[in-house]
């Protein structure tokens, strides 16, 4: 049971501290930029690149790529994009665009949000990939 030792859970408070932060930043910015009813803009950004982070993190260390420790992986992946990415925020955004009957913005939004998410995971991929020449 090593996901009790207290290094791994303060690994994973810490990244989430700052993925909470980091996504309120985002979200923020985006309404300041765009205006209020426009903030899922800043989810969009926050699932996209998310999921690039995360599939970057893991490839480097699943591919052993580089050496991460687990604290590290911890604190990035579960702590950092666990609290950074919003998809139940994304099915709520979702789910309002549906209620105010703009399906045109909830289907590009939705779909839109799947494929770009796809499209920053193989990005992630490949930039942990090309990141190191392999021996």
């Amino acid at each position: 049971m090593n996901f009790l030792r207290g290094r791994y859970s303060l690994a994973v408070a810490i990244g989430a501290i700052f993925g909470a932060l980091s996504r309120f930043y985002v979200t923020e910015f985006a309404k300041s930029v765009f205006g209020k009813d426009f903030g899922f803009y800043g989810t969009f950004f926050i699932n996209v690149s998310g999921c690039l982070v995360i599939a970057y993190i893991l490839t480097l260390a699943v591919e052993s790529i580089r050496i991460i420790s687990p604290e590290l992986r911890l604190m990035t992946t579960t702590g950092f994009c666990g609290a950074y990415t919003t998809f139940s925020t994304y099915g709520l955004e979702s789910r309002n665009f549906l209620d105010k009957g703009d399906i045109t913005v909830l289907l590009i939004y939705f779909v839109g949000s799947a494929i770009a998410g796809m499209i920053g995971i193989q990005i992630g991929v490949l930039l942990a990939r090309s990141s190191v020449q392999r021996s």
